[in-house]
Order: structure tokens, then sequence, then C-alpha cells
């Protein structure tokens, strides 16, 4: 699907709880659509989702960034790791893609960042229609062992060579996932990925990443 005019308008997502807000874009010739799960205590506002975002709408894909909990919902900490319930509101962003005529023709995957990469690879292996998944310094190993074994879509991990924990979580969800995957460290990258250079690393590779499995071309990874 195409676009002549680039399209950028407000989404509201109703829930059972009240209404997930987001931003929703779209170039023009859009090739696929990208879902920003975000992590717990982030927000659609995330400056480095938002720069991950810029960089996928200049390779020609569309973006999705919502926050999936309510106001009321994001003050309780209990609520912000709730992975069942973000990976509902994560499907149910998903439906409101599929219905929405700009972009339901578009092939769709998952950015997933902290917590909501756990809720990303879980959608993932509910919906048969997801055609990629990133995580960003991710917690897959939160999606559950059952869940990760049941993934088909092709998964990319993307760990802060300092971030020895979650390298560790990482590398234990990575064996259990049975799909076309990758796992791939920067180098000097903490969590945030504050270091210079390091999360223009992360947009590059999630943006081949996308682009060989939202629109076919071959990238650099």
């Amino acid at each position: 699907m195409s676009q002549s005019n680039a399209i950028a308008k407000l989404a509201q997502i109703r829930v059972e709880t009240g209404v997930l807000e987001g931003m929703l874009e779209i170039p023009p010739q859009a090739c696929g659509m990208v879902l920003f799960a975000h992590g717990s205590g982030s927000s659609r506002l995330s400056p480095r989702n938002n720069y991950v975002a810029r960089v996928l709408r200049e390779a020609d894909m569309g973006t999705l960034l919502i926050d999936l909990l309510t106001r009321d919902e994001d003050r309780n900490h209990d609520t912000r790791f709730d992975i069942a319930l973000l990976t509902e509101r994560l499907i149910q962003a998903s439906e409101w893609l599929r219905a929405e005529p700009a972009t339901s023709g578009l092939s769709l995957g998952y950015f997933g960042a902290s917590t909501g990469a756990a809720a990303a690879l879980r959608a993932a292996a509910l919906r048969k229609d997801i055609a990629a998944v990133v995580s960003r310094g991710g917690r897959p190993d939160l999606t559950g062992e059952a869940q990760l074994l049941q993934v088909k879509a092709p998964s990319l991990l993307i760990v802060g060579g300092l971030d020895d924990v979650v390298i560790g979580l990482n590398r234990q969800a990575y064996a259990h996932l049975n799909c076309q995957k990758e796992l791939i460290i920067v180098p000097g990258a903490t969590h945030l990925f504050e270091e210079p250079g390091t999360l223009e690393e992360v947009a590059r590779l999630a943006t081949d990443w996308f682009h060989l499995h939202l629109r076919g071309e071959p990238g650099r990874i």
C-alpha cells in the first residue's frame, strides 16, 4: 500500500478502563508499520523511541507510538510490570491499525523496549500477522518460555555491551526463540543507550531488520 501524502494524527484507542493515547505518523509511499511498545515508566514521548521512530519514517515506514496504559494505570507500579496486560493492549493497538484505512494493508512489526519487549514478543506469539520484532535493551525473559517458543516472527534482540545482567537475560530468552533470530550486543552501550553513537546504531540495526522483513529488502546486519 502507498500513500500520496504523509499522515500525522493523534491516535485514541478506547479500552475497558479508558483511552490509550498515541501518535500515528505515516510517510508517503510507506512500505510497512512499526508499533512501539514502551518500557515501564516510559511513554509515547520517550526521546529514544521517538528518535528511532523518526529514522524508521525516513526509511519509508510508518510508526505508532502509543501509551499502553491509561494515566491512572501508569501510576501503579504493579500495573507497569503486568506483561499480560501490556500484551493485551498491544494486541488492541494492532487491531486498531488493522481497522484504519491508511494502515490496514501494511505489514506490521513491533519495536519493544524494556518490559515492552516482553509484551511485543508475547503478542507476536499470539498473532500470526506480525512480520518482525525488534527489542532494544529489552526483557524478553519476562515473555515466558512457552510463549517464546511460539514466536514465529523474525526477532532481533539488541543489548548494550555494558548492560551485563540484561545481556544474560537476553541470552536465556534467545535460546528459547524458535524463529529466525539475531542477538546483537552494541559495544560501549549501557541500558538506555545514552553513549554517543549507540542509539544511532540501534536505529540502524532496527531499520535494516524491518527493511528485510517488512519490505523484503536486505539490510546490512
